[in-house]
């Protein structure tokens, strides 16, 4: 099983017990590693599949550790009736709460809220006190309230001023508003199963003895109460291996604390630290560039990334007059990299940049996937149908059934309020298909929208989707954790990369490679963004990202630059760069130009 590893992943993998950390640099094997791991302890350690927890922070990374546990098994002629656990932060803590939910006022059949259902509750909870949401936005609070539970903050963080007191009442308001809809938004998955693991030491015991191994994915991306929760079930074994890498930490909005990875070995003194530096990714051109601009943060595991790979060409850096001449120059030259059966991301650090990229697409025709758009669980036909599905499974939800009310006749929605919660015991495909005669859905789309056919074949597509399972809550829970990538990766989840032209911003494309990458807009001001000038802290990992974009690449890397270039391109070493630029980068002219 081992034979492919390199001798550093060779010691990883058959680590004895005890904590271990593994600083895995980027595209050093990481996923390979941690799977081999898993695969080891059950096939040579003798340790029972189903005492494994596995965690990771997205589903394309818990369905590709699952296939590769499943061919390592089976390669080595190993059969299992029970399998680890692998999956989400989010997953987890969903399956705990299907089990321990009384404990919080709900019952088996709760909702999952995401940002819209709380957006909405938001409102109804200000209409209510008359509260204008000119001086409470929604989409403000809704973040207060994110960072309430991610950093576990309480009613001491909130006396400042009358303003954050009055964050914090309806904050309180919204939770009660939450348990009378028999619901938890996203972040209670965690934050919930902290407060019970805190305040009841049974329960914790219970869950702490299912496991001997605990096996953190990204740790680096870790935030309080993730931390937190890992810690505690580890507490009894102390067999916890993470695998993670502080120079690709790009989530701090998110609130994740990349210290918690830092600081590991303070947490637990005994542990195994494991260096992953080779990489098999990239030329060599890339990983020195690239090296050479994270060696200027302060706060990190300092590693030497290395590889076998060629020296490849040298990284390039074009200059352009604005944003449609940098497009046009994107775009012809993708095109060209397409005829040679490359595959492409087009990445930028906001979506807003997305525009002027489409519109050249456009005018030349060319093909792309665009990610981090409308997702397929944002489109209103599928919004529709989650909906009916939500209110059949739990008629308290009374967010889903506003859409319900909102979007259909009196009469039609009188009847579906009605006879929905009578359906909850049938599969989730039969319930699609009862509610789309009842409201003769399809006929109304086909009456409102010039493009039905594209409605249709989304509804088909979850209705194929909803075939996989016998139960409603468990496919609510599947889509309701769904990430932006999941629904292309389902479709290609056998290849690293997409293929064509992939467009998305550089924190979505993280985990990803590809054979040509271009990043946009490395201009002074997007990237590293304005709004982080005002902290060292926030430079630090505007710089992460723009390391993250660069090391997505396998054999050719742009990086192109309109108005100023950014701070991070003279940071870059000269000797890996070929520059196609008007004038050089610390030329005053510049400087003077855009004072």
């Amino acid at each position: 099983m081992n034979d492919e590893l390199n001798p550093k992943q060779k010691e990883a993998v058959e680590y004895g017990e005890g904590p271990m950390l593994i600083v895995a640099g980027a595209g050093s094997g990481k996923t390979k590693t941690l799977t081999s791991r898993l695969a080891y302890l059950i096939s040579q350690k003798g340790v029972k599949p189903e005492r494994i927890l596995a965690i990771t922070f997205t589903n394309k990374a818990a369905d590709e550790m699952k296939e590769r546990v499943k061919k390592s098994l089976f390669s080595s002629k190993i059969k299992i009736s029970n399998e680890p656990f692998v999956g989400t932060f989010h997953s987890f803590g969903a399956g705990i709460l299907r089990k321990e939910g009384k404990f919080f006022g709900r019952n088996y059949s709760f909702s999952i809220f995401d940002r819209d259902d709380s957006i909405s509750a938001i409102k109804k909870i200000l209409k209510n006190f008359n509260i204008s949401v000119s001086d409470f936005s929604p989409t403000v609070l809704i973040k207060e309230f994110s960072k309430i539970k991610s950093e576990l903050l309480d009613e001491e963080d909130f006396q400042e001023s009358e303003k954050s007191k009055k964050i914090y009442f309806l904050f309180k308001e919204y939770e009660s508003f939450l348990e009378r809809n028999n619901a938890f938004d996203f972040d209670d998955l965690l934050e919930k199963v902290f407060q019970l693991f805190s305040k009841n030491k049974e329960v914790l015991k219970r869950y702490q003895s299912q496991y001997d191994y605990v096996l953190v994915d990204e740790y680096q991306d870790t935030n309080s109460v993730q931390y937190r929760l890992v810690k505690m079930l580890s507490e009894a074994h102390k067999n916890i291996n993470v695998v993670g890498d502080d120079q690709q930490a790009i989530y701090g909005f998110r609130f994740s604390d990349f210290r918690n990875f830092l600081n590991f070995e303070k947490d637990w003194p005994e542990a195994k630290i494991i260096f992953l530096e080779q990489n098999y990714r990239s030329t060599k051109n890339i990983i020195n560039s690239s090296s050479g601009l994270i060696s200027n943060n302060v706060l990190q595991k300092p590693k030497k990334l290395w590889t076998q790979n060629q020296d490849g060409s040298l990284v390039k850096i074009a200059e352009h007059d604005d944003e449609f001449e940098e497009a046009d120059f994107v775009i012809q030259t993708a095109s060209g990299y397409l005829r040679q059966n490359k595959n492409v991301g087009i990445l930028f650090r906001t979506n807003a940049q997305s525009r002027a990229l489409e519109q050249m697409l456009l005018e030349y025709g060319v093909e792309y996937n665009l990610f981090g758009a409308i997702t397929f669980y944002e489109r209103k036909e599928i919004k529709d149908l989650v909906a009916a599905l939500k209110y059949c499974a739990n008629p308290s939800d009374e967010i889903s059934l506003s859409r319900l009310e909102k979007n259909f006749y009196k009469k039609t929605y009188l009847k579906i309020k009605e006879e929905l919660p009578l359906k909850s015991s049938l599969k989730p495909d039969k319930i699609i298909d009862y509610f789309i005669k009842a409201t003769d859905y399809i006929a109304m789309l086909e009456k409102t929208y010039p493009n039905f056919s594209e409605r249709l074949e989304n509804i088909q597509e979850l209705i194929y989707f909803s075939q996989q399972f016998s139960k409603l809550p468990n496919f609510l829970e599947k889509i309701s954790l769904a990430s932006p990538l999941d629904e292309s990766v389902r479709k290609k989840r056998d290849k690293k990369y997409l293929s064509g032209i992939n467009m998305m911003t550089i924190h979505l494309a993280k985990g990803l490679e590809f054979d040509v990458v271009f990043v946009v807009g490395v201009n002074e001001g997007l990237l590293p963004h304005q709004r982080s000038f005002f902290s060292s802290q926030d430079v630090e990992e505007e710089r992460r990202l723009m390391y993250v974009a660069m090391t997505r690449a396998r054999e050719e890397l742009y990086l192109s630059f309109y108005n100023l270039p950014s701070r991070f391109l003279s940071e870059l070493p000269s000797n890996n760069l070929e520059f196609a630029g008007k004038r050089a980068f610390d030329d005053e002219e510049r400087y003077i130009e855009y004072d």
